[in-house]
């Protein structure tokens, strides 16, 4: 089995968190199961890196297309499922209805176990900005009564990085923040973002107090494996009526692509 990840992140710019995610996934994963990373092109974020952009919908949604990319090549390359690897679920919506391997997503995936976990989720994370989008897709899902407190921990994406090398300051302001979100309700914690969920995984960090810390990455894969076995075995896909699930002729998908110039800029 191949399973497609594809990350928010340009993974070459960060090698310590490149390097910890692929041993981590792997040891999710079954035996058999190749699970191939693939990050942002090289120069996607020439700001502020890449948390400014999360935070604008139009910047989010340009950024969009290269998950669309990496969708249907997923598809056409023969891999068995397709893994977006942050928790905005850049793409979901949309990436869903373009091809029929399973599609499987952090946001999504981490509501769902959370769900078989406790009944109040909270959120930690480290990108402020991602609140808005993360209540949205919440919504969408019709699992917004199920999405609690979302609380930032008091570190930027350089912290996290630089928390490979000297992990204590990182662990503890990650347990202050999911202290304050079970004071709020909650009684199951997602760490907010790939990075911080690779960290804390990595030391084993699986409950705060009484709390569960749910491995959403970990899930995901496991997801993606039961999911493609599925297909595989009886062809179950997600429904194909209406706006939000016909699929449209792979060749009007390529010709408006070409048309606006997406395909010549990511090939």
């Amino acid at each position: 089995m191949r399973i497609w990840h594809q990350s928010f992140t340009v993974l070459d710019d960060v090698p310590h968190y490149r390097d910890a995610l692929a041993r981590h996934l792997q040891s999710q994963a079954q035996p058999g199961t190749t699970i191939d990373l693939h990050g942002m092109r090289p120069g996607t974020y020439p700001s502020d890196y890449p948390g400014t952009h999360i935070g604008y919908a139009y910047l989010s949604g340009l950024h969009r297309e290269q998950f669309v990319e990496g969708a249907l090549r997923a598809q056409d390359q023969g891999y068995d499922a397709y893994f977006i690897a942050t928790i905005p679920d850049t793409g979901y919506e949309e990436i869903k209805t373009l091809v029929d391997i399973p599609v499987v997503t952090v946001g999504h995936t981490s509501l769902l176990a959370a769900a078989a976990l406790g009944d109040r989720v909270g959120i930690v994370n480290f990108i402020a900005a991602l609140e808005p989008q993360l209540r949205h897709n919440a919504r969408s899902y019709r699992l917004d009564a199920l999405l609690g407190p979302i609380v930032q921990v008091e570190a930027a994406f350089h912290d996290v990085m630089a928390a490979y090398a000297d992990p204590v300051p990182l662990i503890e302001a990650f347990e202050r923040a999911a202290r304050t979100a079970i004071a709020a309700g909650a009684n199951v914690i997602v760490p907010g973002e790939g990075p911080l969920n690779v960290f804390l995984a990595d030391r084993g960090i699986a409950r705060v107090d009484d709390v569960p810390v749910l491995d959403s990455l970990g899930t995901c894969i496991r997801t993606a494996e039961m999911r493609a076995a599925q297909y595989a075995g009886s062809g179950l896909r997600p429904h194909r009526a209406g706006f939000f699930g016909a699929t449209p002729p792979r060749a009007l998908v390529d010709a408006a692509r070409a048309f606006y110039g997406v395909s010549a800029a990511l090939a």
